[in-house]
């Protein structure tokens, strides 16, 4: 018949049965999520409402006032907006065509992605108050200075 088999000792454990600590970690996990849930759901609902009310030909009023002008409002309207990033450069290409700067529509375009106004209630509680703004501001600051070196790079090349 074979060898009896032999039982572990109470605290000798196996390399399949995982840490200990697996199962706070998931505690952790889900009660970091549940917190997080209202304000994810906020900033969901804050985006939809900013979508609906902000008329598609709002924008183009806002520009045509010089060049520095147009690009800091322009990231500025790209921090606030929400949304994917495709329809973003649907806003871009009509801004475009009807005569925005394309130093402009950069800065929108990089301010849309990289900066995040709408979320930064999500974002400090999930990464800290002090990280999220200081984030936020750099990447603003570095959406104007990159729109401008693209264009300028663009003009270099052409």
């Amino acid at each position: 018949m074979g060898e009896p088999s032999a039982s572990r000792p109470p605290g000798d454990r196996s390399p399949t049965d995982g840490p200990p600590s697996w199962r706070k970690s998931a505690v952790r996990a889900v009660r970091g999520f549940a917190n997080a849930l209202p304000i994810v759901i906020g900033m969901l609902l804050l985006t939809s409402l900013l979508t609906t009310l902000v008329p598609p030909g709002s924008l183009e009023r806002l520009f045509g006032r010089g060049e520095g002008w147009d690009v800091i409002v322009a990231a500025v309207v790209g921090s606030l907006a929400a949304g994917h990033p495709l329809v973003g450069y649907v806003l871009g290409g009509e801004l475009l065509a009807r005569g925005v700067s394309l130093v402009a529509v950069t800065a929108l375009l990089v301010s849309w992605v990289t900066v995040g106004l709408v979320q930064l209630p999500a974002e400090a509680v999930l990464l800290g108050r002090r990280f999220a703004i200081v984030r936020n501001l750099w990447c603003l600051v570095f959406a104007v200075m990159v729109a401008y070196l693209t264009v300028g790079t663009l003009r270099l090349v052409a």
